[in-house]
């Protein structure tokens, strides 16, 4: 399965922000990396403004180029806002639903617990972490995995609600309501410009 394997830092420092997970090397350097970071910050072209965009969707979400195009494209066919759809089916994939009920702390041990047939859609195991949830489906922590210490240290720490999703702590399990509204979601994501990169 294709997945970002490069530094975190060096994504968290090219956009000033936490992307893949808490970043120590943040706080300490707050210039971008290379040789120039610390130089003066030149002005963007258009297009480098709305690539910037969506290579920052694209490792928020742990989507790799080919699969954030296929889900544009399943957007764009959709009624309604196309960068609203964008953003609503990238919540709907099942490791963003689980680091979001808080089975685990990042998006990337959300994928690894997926993978390793942790978690169960509807009563049955599923190991794709690109799996689309539909509203009604019921995501839970597979019965052999309830004492794993990852998942029960994650969801100790567990304080985010979301509009879209229903948690269960005692049956760790939860369930996906509906897709989220935009201003639900809380990703600092201008999905209007990936919209005008792809559009052109």
């Amino acid at each position: 399965m294709a997945r970002y394997t490069g530094p975190k830092s060096k994504i968290s420092r090219k956009f000033g922000e936490p992307i893949l997970g808490p970043c120590k090397a943040l706080k300490n350097k707050s210039y971008p990396p290379g040789q120039h970071g610390r130089g003066k910050k030149r002005k963007s072209s258009e297009y480098a403004t709305q690539l910037a965009e969506k290579q920052k969707a694209k490792y928020l979400y742990g989507v790799l180029e080919r699969q954030f195009r296929k889900t544009f494209e399943i957007a764009s066919r959709k009624s309604g806002v196309t960068g609203a759809n964008l953003l609503k089916l990238l919540e709907a994939r099942l490791d963003n639903t689980v680091y979001r009920l808080g089975i685990a702390p990042t998006r990337r041990a959300a994928r690894q617990l997926v993978t390793h047939r942790h978690i169960t859609v509807n009563g049955e195991v599923v190991n794709v972490p690109s799996f689309s949830l539909k509203p009604g489906d019921a995501v839970g922590v597979r019965e052999r995995s309830k004492s794993l210490e990852a998942i029960t240290k994650s969801l100790s720490g567990k304080a985010h609600k979301f509009a879209w999703l229903e948690w269960n702590g005692g049956e760790m399990a939860g369930k996906f309501i509906n897709f989220p509204e935009r201003e639900e979601i809380p990703e600092n994501v201008k999905e209007q410009l990936i919209v005008e990169l792809y559009s052109k």
